[in-house]
C-alpha cells in the first residue's frame, strides 16, 4: 500500500500552516506576512497590505489555535474538495479569505489571523452537500443555529477570538453551498 495525496488543496493548505507554526516555534515569526491589520494601519501603497488580505490565514497564534482549525479542516476538507474539485475549493478559499480579511480591515480596529472563517465556511458548506433544489436542508438550519448562533452569543464577550470571521466564513459556506451550480466552470 502507498500514502495517496488525496486531497490537494486541504493538504497543502495544512502543511503551509504547519510550516508557519514550525518556524515561529523555533524563533522566525513571520506573524507580520500571515495577519491582517485593521484599515486605518494598512498601507493601501504597500502591495504587502493586499496580500496579507488573503494571507492571514496561514497564520495561528499557538499550536492549540492551528489544531482547533485543522481538525475541521482535515476532517471536512478532502470531503468537500471531492465534492466540487480542487479548483473550485481552493477558489472557496481564498475568496472566504479575502472577504473576512477585508471586513475585518474596513470594520474593526483588531487583527486577525487563522483560519476559522475557512473552518465555518467548510461547516455550512458541508451541511449543503445534497442539497435538493427548491428545499434547504434541515442539517443546514441546524448547523446556523448551533455554530453560528453560539458566535453571535460569544461576539458579546472579550475573548479575543473573531467571531467577525467565523459568520463571515459561515456567511460564503452558504452562498457557496446553494450557489454552487454558478461557482462550477
Amino acid at each position: 500500500m502507498r500514502i495517496q495525496y488525496n486531497a490537494p488543496v486541504t493538504l497543502s493548505f495544512t502543511f503551509i500552516c504547519a510550516a508557519f507554526m514550525v518556524l515561529k516555534n523555533v524563533g522566525i515569526d513571520l506573524t507580520g506576512f500571515f495577519s491582517v491589520a485593521p484599515f486605518s494601519s494598512m498601507g493601501l501603497t504597500n502591495p504587502l497590505s493586499y496580500f496579507r488580505l488573503f494571507s492571514h490565514v496561514i497564520g495561528h497564534g499557538g499550536w492549540d489555535h492551528y489544531l482547533g482549525n485543522f481538525t475541521y479542516i482535515l476532517l471536512l476538507g478532502p470531503i468537500l474538495e471531492e465534492k466540487y474539485g480542487s479548483k473550485q475549493l481552493l477558489t472557496m478559499m481564498l475568496l472566504t479569505a479575502f472577504i473576512t480579511g477585508l471586513i475585518n480591515a474596513i470594520f474593526l480596529n483588531s487583527g486577525l489571523f487563522g483560519a476559522s472563517g475557512i473552518v465555518f465556511m467548510l461547516i455550512l458548506l458541508s451541511s449543503v452537500v445534497n442539497v435538493q433544489k427548491g428545499s434547504i436542508p434541515l442539517t443546514f438550519i441546524l448547523v446556523v443555529v448551533v455554530f453560528l448562533g453560539k458566535e453571535i452569543f460569544d461576539a458579546f464577550g472579550n475573548d479575543n477570538i473573531s467571531q467577525m470571521a467565523h459568520l463571515m466564513g459561515g456567511i460564503c459556506g452558504a452562498i457557496f453551498g446553494f450557489g454552487s451550480d454558478k461557482l462550477k466552470g
